[in-house]
């Protein structure tokens, strides 16, 4: 008997999503080339850090509506999670890289029947859906020639994009707005119906290029501000302003919110989907560029500060705090302070510990490069320099008699 839905890749938006149909009372089977994540998945465990999902996914396991596979399965409904990274070439440094969108969609072929409705999740240039439908049935053309004419009649099409933050995923997964749209109206139309059975938020539809183009608009609206906020404070530094109490006063008119700035940006999203845009339009995308080339600069300044302060101790010992892409979560991905961090060792700027409360291990990035992953209190009373990057509760938490006497750069206004 086939599944209801078949969700392709158990990452972060994945598996959130499939368990939440899962406990809706859904026949769900979730894919993941990767063994490990297959196994943990079925033993109702996570391989991933957010809060509450862990009794999110037990509770789906052991209703028996959710299993893991390492390939596809017949179902009425495929949707699709994978990653969509970028990739160097000959023309773009920051070109869209959708290999494991290909890859998950022609894996779909040989389950795939009339009726079937095939959701791209996955943030993703615009004309993906369209690929994603031209790929599917290229497929279906070296392997079942003779059905190609009624699935390409009755299969539908829909990009779905997902808008969760990580650490509050369950709850926006339910509350938050959601677009479909869709290759057809009838493709919107059912995958609204679908993502009725648990969000609370409204469904708008729409086509599935400007669905598409609205997520990547998201995303980048928000590097924009937050490169804004970047560029204020390398000018405050060089003017000898404070620019977290020049934001906070600035903020006091009823029509200026000026974003926070941090080490430079990171995530799966906002440090990856405006390139998406410029790829789609070069000579267009002017602002969108010089944003992303801000806060892409912001750790390359960082590092200059910590080397400039280093040079006043003999063998400078440097806590570096965080190296999340944002606070509380477990989530490397771009993070911008695992770059700072790859960059003062490389340099060898100092002796350098690591504090990540939310992980037990470096990422391979940062192995063998000298970094010691080292708890807080330790860290800081060994430390001549304390280079904040990101900030965690337990950061925020930290008494800071505790910082006296050290030299401490604070990249997020944490201590402010």
């Amino acid at each position: 008997m086939s599944a209801d839905l078949c969700v392709l890749g158990l990452g972060y938006i994945g598996l959130p999503t499939a368990s939440i149909f899962a406990t809706r009372g859904k026949k769900v089977v979730g894919v993941d080339v990767v063994p490990r994540v297959v196994e943990t998945i079925n033993q109702g465990k996570i391989h991933i850090q957010e809060p509450e999902l862990d009794v999110l996914v037990r509770a789906a396991v052991h209703s028996g509506n959710l299993r893991a596979s390492l390939k596809p399965e017949a179902a009425a409904t495929f949707i699709v999670a994978v990653p969509t990274p970028f990739k160097a070439t000959e023309t773009n440094p920051k070109a869209p890289d959708l290999t494991y969108v290909e890859s998950a969609t022609r894996s779909i072929a040989p389950v795939l029947a009339p009726g079937n409705l095939v959701i791209l999740e996955s943030t993703s240039p615009v004309g993906t859906t369209e690929a994603m439908r031209d790929w599917l049935f290229d497929e279906v053309q070296k392997t079942r020639p003779d059905e190609l004419p009624a699935l390409r009649e009755s299969v539908l099409f829909a990009h779905c994009p997902e808008r969760i933050l990580p650490g509050q995923m369950l709850k926006e997964l339910v509350s938050n707005d959601r677009i479909s749209g869709g290759l057809t109206p009838e493709a919107a139309e059912k995958a609204r119906d679908l993502y009725r059975l648990f969000c609370t938020g409204e469904i708008f539809l729409t086509n599935a290029r400007t669905a598409e183009m609205c997520k990547l608009t998201e995303n980048a609206s928000r590097d924009v501000g937050i490169a804004f906020a970047n560029e204020l404070s390398l000018i405050c530094d060089r003017l000898d302003i404070d620019v977290w109490e020049l934001i906070r006063l600035a903020n006091r008119h009823p029509r200026v919110k000026i974003l926070q700035p941090g080490p430079g940006v990171g995530g799966h999203c906002i440090a990856v989907d405006p390139w998406f845009i410029v790829d789609s339009a070069p000579e267009l995308a002017r602002l969108i560029r010089t944003a992303r080339e801000v806060n892409d600069d912001k750790p390359h300044r960082v590092v200059d500060r910590v080397k400039a302060c280093a040079g006043r101790f003999k063998q400078p010992v440097i806590a570096c705090l965080g190296l999340a892409f944002k606070a509380d979560i477990d989530d490397l991905r771009e993070s911008p302070a695992v770059d700072i961090v790859a960059h003062l060792a490389q340099q060898k700027v100092g002796r350098i510990l690591a504090v990540e409360p939310h992980v037990r291990a470096l990422p391979k990035s940062l192995e063998g490069k000298g970094v010691e992953l080292t708890p807080l209190d330790t860290a800081v009373s060994q430390a001549d320099i304390v280079l904040v990057l990101v900030n965690h509760r337990e950061f925020v938490q930290f008494n800071r008699r505790k910082l006296e006497g050290k030299a401490v750069i604070d990249t997020r206004g944490l201590w402010r």
